[in-house]
């Protein structure tokens, strides 16, 4: 994604109102890697500037998609995420964190479905769903406690 400032100019040049909340948006969305929500990035932006609307991060976010500055992923979890890379690329997502990385696949173009005929494909999207490394680091140090059985009578569950 450009520079907020970069962005601005860009804004401005569609014809389209700068404001501080945008701009504030604006360099929110620059160098995130995080693929947020508009809710998360709404919850960041209330947190910094008081009183900033959802609907504008909303309209904002929809403004920047239609101008090509920003994409709009679904990646099967019923909520938009935005994503400020607009190279071509892929997402990897941790089922145990849920951390959304971008990932490069050579050759995702070459991929067409067979038996369709007449299908035009338009757009390829992967994602690759699996357990990053950090989730997998953290399940070898801290193996889940099991839980021990006793022989002794239990204990009976308090009534109220």
């Amino acid at each position: 994604m450009n520079s907020p400032a970069v962005l601005a100019a860009t804004y401005r040049a569609h014809g389209r109102k700068l404001t501080p909340q945008r701009q504030l948006i604006f360099s929110l969305l620059h160098d995130n890697t995080t693929h947020p929500t508009a809710d998360a990035l709404y919850a960041t932006a209330s947190h910094k500037m008081p009183g900033i609307s959802l609907r504008t991060v909303y309209q904002t976010l929809n403004e920047l998609a239609e101008m090509g500055e920003l994409q709009t992923i679904d990646l099967g979890e019923g909520v938009t995420r935005f994503d400020p890379n607009v190279d071509d690329h892929h997402h990897a997502i941790c089922n145990v964190c849920g951390a959304i990385t971008d990932v490069h696949v050579e050759r995702a173009s070459a991929l067409r479905p067979k038996g369709v005929d007449g299908f035009n494909v338009d757009d390829i999207g992967v994602v690759f769903r699996g357990v990053c490394a950090s989730c997998e680091a953290s399940s070898k140090r801290s193996p889940s406690p099991q839980v021990k059985k006793s022989k002794s009578a239990s204990t009976p569950t308090p009534k109220h």
